[in-house]
């Protein structure tokens, strides 16, 4: 043998491992999945993202083939259950739930994460876009936006509005439109939306700023006067509820959301398949209407598309924060 091809041995050697080792990843891949998957949500069972995160859950298995378990790490702000998603394998076997929290706001409300929202996970498809509505008691001497902005400048200090608490997308979105309609509103937060609710229905504070889902039922049966809804469209619920942007201020939404994420460096070939399997369960009429059971709207993507959402919406979050001054308890 001469002494070049005794040279180019070992590189042959080596390639011909490389390529094998290649091919059983590919194989591996195209195996995918061959075990039950893991969605971890980043919050307490019965919440909008757990009631997300399960009806997807129902028939997502149909398409991709195996069991799917879903495992509540809520606190922190969705916090504890994003760094447990981004430390895992990515594999494809384990799934994330992320919101406007996770991959918004929470950078900016709490400094330094445990978890890189852009750089630690491969984002899959959005889910579902949550619409908050703008609401008073029935005493207020509001009709619509107009009035209650007007009510505002003419007492400035003076009215309050309830939120699901700091730095929540209540909370955001309220502070978003008091900027935009230079109004000074005190904010009142809560530990969640029900005593929000319930404290305005009590006449205790006069406005509230909540999801549609915990609103529109009060709504609908007189204990709450709703003036307009933040999200960029009307919503099916209260199809007569103009937008704050019809309301006179243009281009103004601030909607919270749910998406579905992989941790970083999962297969490209595994983030296509599962988001065609999802795009498929949220196209189910079944789907559809178990979603608005709960105050959710279908919301779907290309990773592409989401991962500019995120991008997005870490900006647009983060300088509400920041003008606003919120802290987080």
């Amino acid at each position: 043998m001469s002494l070049d091809l005794r040279r180019g041995a070992p590189r042959a050697l080596l390639a011909l491992m490389l390529s094998g080792a290649g091919l059983a990843s590919a194989l591996a891949q195209a195996a995918y999945p061959n075990k039950t998957v893991r969605i971890i949500v980043p919050s307490t069972p019965a919440g909008v993202l757990d009631n997300v995160a399960r009806t997807l859950a129902l028939r997502l298995p149909d398409h991709l083939g195996q069991s799917i378990v879903i495992e509540n790490r809520g606190g922190a702000g969705g916090n504890i259950g994003a760094e447990a998603a981004a430390r895992s394998p990515a594999d494809g076997y384990t799934l994330f739930i992320g919101f406007n929290a996770t991959h918004g706001a929470n950078q900016a409300l709490f400094g330094k994460l445990s978890y890189d929202p852009v750089a630690d996970f491969a984002p899959i498809s959005l889910l579902a876009a949550v619409p908050n509505i703008v609401s008073v008691h029935p005493s207020v001497p509001a009709n619509s936006l107009a009035d209650l902005v007007a009510l505002a400048k003419a007492t400035p200090g003076k009215l309050s509005y309830a939120s699901s608490g700091n730095g929540t997308s209540t909370h955001l979105a309220a502070e978003m439109f008091k900027a935009a309609a230079s109004i000074d509103i005190v904010h009142v937060p809560y530990k969640g939306s029900a005593p929000a609710v319930a404290d305005v229905i009590a006449g205790q504070v006069p406005v509230l700023v909540d999801s549609v889902a915990s609103s529109a039922a009060q709504v609908k049966a007189g204990k709450l006067k709703a003036l307009a809804t933040t999200s960029p469209r009307r919503l099916a619920v209260l199809p007569d509820l103009p937008t704050v942007a019809e309301s006179g201020y243009p281009g103004f939404q601030s909607t919270a959301w749910v998406g579905l994420l992989a941790p970083a460096g999962t297969p490209r070939i595994i983030i296509d398949q599962v988001n065609a399997s999802v795009l498929k369960v949220m196209a189910l009429p079944e789907t559809r209407e178990r979603m608005a059971g709960f105050g959710a709207e279908i919301t779907t993507s290309s990773p592409e598309e989401f991962a500019a959402h995120i991008r997005s919406e870490m900006t647009k979050l983060g300088k509400v924060v920041r003008d606003a001054n919120i802290k987080v308890n």
